[in-house]
């Protein structure tokens, strides 16, 4: 199966989320597949496009992942464009700085809101244009400065409800049982797949 992705860290959670399925991926980068433009404007929209495009062009199953981080202080930024956030060479330690320095003027404002939340939107296409798709959510707050060193984009600065670790402390295996990934995936198994 294609994870329809050019993002390293998010092809390895796919590929680790479907390996209890016995099911070996391909990234669509190591496949030559073209990002397609996100011109959807919500989540499950970009997951499907993303899904359906590379299932297309591989002519094999995909599965995609649309996500972001949600900030309510912000205004639900940085939001749908959440990577673009990091600039064209994906800069997260410049975007986790950008959220900082936006929450530091909303505070100065006298708000001191630090909630967030990931969504992430997963879609499973088909070469045939098939598509099932979830969306899963996880709720937190943000933390200054960035911790760990696992996972990616914003991971070190978010700290799930009820935990004390960023997302960048966790040992994968323990991210991925509480993950927005997690909860969407979750969701689109129990409709499309069955563990080995």
């Amino acid at each position: 199966m294609v994870a329809a992705s050019h993002n390293s860290g998010k092809v390895r959670e796919l590929a680790d989320l479907l390996r209890p399925y016995g099911i070996e991926t391909i990234g669509a980068a190591a496949l030559g597949l073209s990002e397609p433009e996100e011109t959807g404007s919500t989540f499950r929209a970009n997951a499907e496009l993303k899904a359906l495009a590379a299932a297309r062009d591989a002519d094999l199953a995909a599965l995609a992942d649309d996500s972001g981080l949600v900030v309510p202080a912000l205004g639900g930024a940085p939001g749908l464009p959440s990577a673009r956030w990091a600039g064209p060479n994906r800069d997260f330690v410049m975007a986790m700085a950008r959220v900082e320095r936006a929450l530091v003027a909303k505070a100065a404002e006298g708000i001191s809101d630090r909630s967030a939340h990931f969504v992430c939107a997963l879609a499973l296409a088909w070469p045939d244009g098939h598509v099932e798709s979830a969306e899963g959510r996880v709720y937190g707050a943000l933390v200054w400065p960035p911790r760990g060193t696992y996972g990616f984009g914003y991971d070190p600065i978010f700290v799930p409800t009820g935990g004390r670790l960023t997302f960048g402390e966790m040992e994968p295996a323990a991210k991925h049982a509480i993950s927005h990934r997690a909860d969407a995936f979750r969701q689109l198994a129990a409709a499309c797949l069955w563990p080995l």
